[in-house]
């Protein structure tokens, strides 16, 4: 074996049948898509859902309730996820762990809008004294970090806050000052 008497497997590579080359080809005259019609013109497909001039179904079912653009979605964090991401290493249980710290470690999201809740699942194993920084926080996970040894301290920030805090990168390229912390 060599380069030069290298070949496929037979029947390893299907070559397109030609269209529109004699009848004897199969697909020759019209190539497969009969005799004049909508299917026999260029850029023949309707769109997806196209029921020939009859209102389509997706606009004869009634619409169903609605989204809410001003509501506030909290990024959930757990406790045995702090748990796991310590014991990897990955969070250094001396420092202040805020929501950019949190970020960093991939244990957020991409996007977060308006910040992150600490919730109590895996408070009943946990044991790392911790002192976080984050939006809000649940009764429970509160009770299990100062149990550890650990605080939870409550931050507000705005949209544009919590894009400065976790991407300030974006502001230097953009050639813009951070911007201050909004009140809450």
């Amino acid at each position: 074996i060599s380069l030069n008497n290298l070949s496929d497997n037979r029947g390893a590579t299907h070559y397109k049948k030609r269209l529109g080359r004699g009848i004897g080809s199969g697909l020759g005259k019209t190539s497969g898509r009969g005799h004049k019609g909508q299917g026999a013109r260029t850029g023949r497909s309707p769109k997806l859902g196209f029921e020939g001039g009859q209102t389509p179904l997706r606009q004869r079912a009634p619409k169903r309730g609605f989204h809410n653009p001003h509501a506030v979605v909290w990024e959930p964090l757990n406790l045995g996820t702090l748990q796991e991401a310590v014991e990897k290493g990955r969070l250094q249980p001396g420092a202040v762990i805020t929501m950019k710290t949190l970020h960093d470690a991939g244990l957020l999201s991409k996007k977060i809008h308006h910040g992150v809740k600490l919730l109590g699942s895996g408070a009943e194993t946990f044991n790392k004294p911790l002192h976080l920084q984050v939006s809000q926080a649940s009764a429970s996970a509160v009770a299990a970090v100062e149990r550890a040894g650990g605080s939870v301290t409550t931050v507000y920030y705005n949209k544009l806050g919590m894009r400065a805090l976790l991407k300030p990168e974006w502001f230097a390229r953009k050639e813009r000052l951070l911007p201050r912390p909004a009140r809450p």
